[in-house]
C-alpha cells in the first residue's frame, strides 16, 4: 500500500490544501491528513475545530485519515507506516523552504517527499492569510472549504 502522509497546522485548512490534498488521493492508497502539534504555536483555531474542518470537507473520501502528531514528521511517518511525504508548492521561496526540509528527511530516513505546484488560481492563498482575512472582518469564505465556520 503506498501511504503518504500530508503535515500542516491547518490553521485553518485552505482552498490551497484542498487543492493538494484532492490530486494526492489520486497518487496514494491513502493520504493521512497529519496535523502537526506544536505547544509553542498560538493557534486561532483548536485542534478540535481544525480537525473537524478537514473530516467534514473530506467526509466522503475513504482514502483519507486524519490524525495529529507530534515531534518530527518522519518519526511519524515510520509510526504510521508512510513511505511518502506530499507537500504543495506556491512559488520559488515554498520550493527554496520545502527543498531544505526534503533533504534532511532524506539524510535521517527513507522517506520520499513527493510535491505538487498548487493549482494557479489557489496560490496565493495561504493560512497566515486567511488568519489576517478574518482578525481584519474580511470574507474568508472565498479562500477555504464551506466547512471552515467561525464559532
Amino acid at each position: 500500500m503506498k501511504r503518504a502522509i500530508f503535515p500542516g497546522s491547518f490553521d485553518p485548512i485552505t482552498l490551497g490544501h484542498s487543492d493538494i490534498i484532492e490530486r494526492g488521493i489520486c497518487l496514494f492508497d491513502e493520504l493521512i491528513i497529519a496535523i502537526g502539534i506544536n505547544a509553542e504555536k498560538k493557534y486561532m483555531f483548536s485542534l478540535e475545530e481544525r480537525m473537524s474542518f478537514i473530516s467534514e470537507a473530506f467526509k466522503d473520501e475513504p482514502k483519507i485519515k486524519i490524525m495529529t502528531y507530534e515531534g518530527l514528521t518522519i518519526d511519524f511517518c515510520k509510526k504510521v507506516n508512510a513511505a511518502y511525504i506530499l507537500r504543495g508548492l506556491r512559488n520559488p521561496a515554498d520550493f527554496e523552504f520545502e527543498k531544505a526540509i526534503a533533504h534532511t528527511n532524506r539524510k535521517l530516513s527513507d522517506i520520499e517527499t513527493v510535491f505538487l505546484l498548487t493549482a494557479s488560481g489557489k496560490s496565493f492563498i495561504s493560512s497566515s492569510i486567511v488568519r489576517d482575512v478574518i482578525r481584519n472582518g474580511g470574507d474568508y469564505s472565498v479562500l477555504v472549504p464551506s466547512t471552515v465556520k467561525l464559532s
